[in-house]
């Protein structure tokens, strides 16, 4: 966790560049997210820059951010975006016209197909048995179809839950599976192949990957036009190896003669925002100091949890690293909602403003209500230092959720 400050352009607090968070953000009401919109075209710029040197196209993967509203800033450096399912489609489709969207989802409803295959140029199946039932329809729309495979190589360690090749995965097909039930029509229907196997992971694991699927699908791949290699790569941290993988999306295209694609989501918001937050309360129980705030773990930054992973915090070191250490948590009755230990160099008062970093991703998407917490609202600072509303919530944004 270290102890992250300003500096490095592509660090958590770049925005900060010798101003404290109060001075910055101390007139914004708490909790709320701030995008920066500087750090989207850095972001937007590595990735335009992997993209040309290769002839490679990459996605926005909404998962991770899905706020359309910056959109437009990262438009001019992306080949589209990618969904999971039918509202991220149609995000997609509506809010950056003119780029591709591709779609994975792991089982379709074939009630939603028809209006999905209004926003989707490709569509990826995910199993055999689901390409025999929608394939068909979606070639007959001149979409281009894939299949997810499963090329069961783990390079993972410590994130089980994000692990689409642990052993009896629902994600993915097999060589086992592709063996048993790919016959040649529904091996004809198939324009590319789709993996994703990573979580913010560097180049080598993409390496390791290839040779996987080289060896379980290398029989195939000569016959797609495409190959996704999904998302999981953290291209835009510093110190990632970019020239790796553009040795890795070069030698795939001259091995097999496919266009690659790339669906990264973290990567084009990584270190892109914050969520700033005040100290409720200060208390201490044995020999644990305590800040509650008014941000919470559990419903603004959930996957602080579901990793778990401390997230960067604006002067906050690792626990006694200072001499001031806290467990920081949220307002809610969940005795887990803890966001981490911090030490700091002085001691934590009522109403300090608190910056945490790289909360553009896996955020605003995934919040929720529970408790009846309000949403934080959404800001973002335009390059020219100016801060606007992009959305604030209340009462009834929590009641509207569950009836009407």
């Amino acid at each position: 966790m270290g102890a992250p400050q300003a500096g490095d352009p592509r660090s958590p607090f770049a925005l900060l560049s010798g101003r404290t968070p109060e001075e910055l953000f101390g007139q914004l009401p708490t909790p709320c997210y701030i995008l920066d919109e500087a750090a989207l075209c850095r972001n937007g710029e590595i990735l335009a820059g992997v993209a040309k040197r290769t002839g490679c196209n990459i996605l926005l993967a909404q998962k991770a951010f899905s706020n359309f509203n910056l959109y437009p800033v990262l438009a001019p450096y992306l080949a589209g975006t990618e969904a999971s399912g039918l509202y991220e489609a149609r995000l997609g489709a509506e809010e950056m016209p003119g780029k591709e969207v591709h779609v994975f989802c792991a089982a379709y409803r074939q009630e939603d197909f028809p209006e999905l295959l209004r926003y989707a140029d490709h569509i990826v199946f995910n199993s055999p048995r689901q390409l025999e039932k929608l394939g068909l329809a979606a070639k007959a729309a001149g979409k281009s179809v894939g299949l997810r495979i499963n090329p069961e190589c783990s390079t993972q360690e410590g994130h089980g839950i994000y692990d689409p090749c642990a052993p009896g995965s629902r994600l993915g097909t097999t060589r086992a599976q592709w063996d048993a039930a790919m016959t040649p029509s529904l091996i004809g229907l198939l324009d590319g192949l789709h993996f994703h196997t990573l979580c913010e992971q560097d180049a080598d694991a993409l390496e390791r990957t290839l040779e996987a699927v080289e060896a379980g699908f290398g029989d195939v791949l000569g016959a797609m036009k495409w190959l996704n290699f999904g998302g999981g790569h953290h291209i835009t941290r510093p110190g990632y190896d970019i020239p790796l993988l553009e040795r890795c999306i070069r030698r795939t295209q001259e091995c097999w003669g496919v266009r690659v694609y790339l669906e990264p989501g973290e990567a084009c918001a990584l270190n892109a925002g914050y969520l700033a937050a005040r100290v409720l309360d200060v208390l201490q129980n044995g020999e644990t100091c305590l800040a509650i705030l008014d941000a919470s773990a559990a419903c603004h930054m959930p996957d602080v949890l579901e990793m778990p992973y401390c997230p960067p915090l604006y002067g906050g070191g690792e626990p006694g690293e200072a001499p001031f250490t806290y467990r920081l948590g949220g307002p809610t009755c969940l005795a887990g909602d803890v966001i981490g230990d911090y030490s700091f160099d002085g001691p934590l008062r009522e109403g300090e403003l608190l910056l945490f970093g790289d909360m553009a991703i896996y955020t605003t998407c995934k919040n929720n209500t529970f408790n009846g917490m309000p949403l934080p609202a959404i800001y973002v600072r335009r390059e020219n230092g100016a801060i606007a509303c992009l959305r604030s919530f209340g009462y009834e944004d929590f009641k509207g959720r569950l009836g009407r």
